[in-house]
């Protein structure tokens, strides 16, 4: 799969513009977690938007539906800042600063949306959304599809080398196979119909190599990195990590054009 945050991109943008019906949006979130949970960051968003303020129960994903609807949101936007790349959050703030950590985050239009894992296990446990009013005075530097899959495709290519670089497949019985067996829970996530297929070939691309640099991150069993060692892996596999987050907004942002089918109504 991608992200919690590319799901509800995604879905509900196709939801907002009429190419989904809301109970699709419920149920693709539930591949990330069976309980989601919905609050605002502050006392006057949660007055205006009708769901639970932080800090106190959580309402349904449901009603995060209906708050964009009330505000007006029309289309979603992907966002995967990290330290030194934090384009699409709109300077600091809480908003900024919660994305940061969690890696990932929505943006719809005025409304920002941050995901956090609260169980140990994504399957059995809960993701709170907390959504903030958020203002961006310039838009996100869009991405062609093309070229981030280029570049996707040239960061597969390196991060494979790496294993056998590194040694993974001598270090770690049976490499191939849960290397196969990671690469196909990332890439179960279901689409909206309409989906345009050059996004699923990079979301898919963007899991795979995802799921290769994960596992070279991971020292062998019982053995541990120094920690130059540590830091000089971590430096290499970098621009790999920015291939696959670049291809995922990417992507996104693709699907989220193509699904708008709001014009044609």
């Amino acid at each position: 799969m991608s992200s919690p945050s590319a799901t509800l991109a995604v879905w509900s943008s196709a939801w907002l513009s009429g190419a989904a019906a809301a109970d699709d949006v419920l149920d693709a979130l539930q591949d990330w977690a069976e309980f989601h949970e919905v609050v605002a960051a502050d006392e006057r968003l949660a007055t205006t938007l009708e769901i639970p303020l932080r800090g106190t129960a959580g309402g349904s994903p449901a009603a995060l539906l209906a708050a964009l609807r009330r505000s007006g949101a029309v289309t979603a936007e992907l966002v995967m800042p990290v330290p030194g790349d934090v384009r699409g959050l709109g300077g600091a703030g809480q908003f900024a600063a919660h994305a940061l950590r969690a890696g990932e985050a929505v943006v719809l239009n005025g409304l920002g949306a941050v995901p956090e894992k609260l169980g140990k296990k994504v399957d059995t446990g809960i993701i709170r959304w907390t959504v903030y009013e958020i203002e961006r005075t310039t838009p996100t530097p869009n991405i062609p599809i093309g070229e981030a899959e280029h570049e996707l495709t040239g960061a597969m290519r390196v991060a494979a080398g790496m294993l056998i670089e590194l040694g993974v497949a001598k270090q770690r019985a049976g490499v191939r196979e849960e290397l196969q067996a990671r690469i196909a829970e990332r890439t179960g996530a279901r689409w909206p119909d309409g989906m345009p297929q050059r996004a699923l070939r990079v979301l898919q691309r963007a899991a795979e190599v995802a799921a290769i640099l994960e596992l070279a991150m991971e020292d062998e069993p019982g053995g541990a990195l120094s920690a130059s060692a540590a830091h000089k892996r971590a430096e290499a596999l970098r621009p790999l990590f920015q291939a696959v987050r670049l291809a995922r907004c990417a992507a996104v942002a693709d699907a989220v054009r193509a699904l708008d089918v709001s014009d044609a109504h």
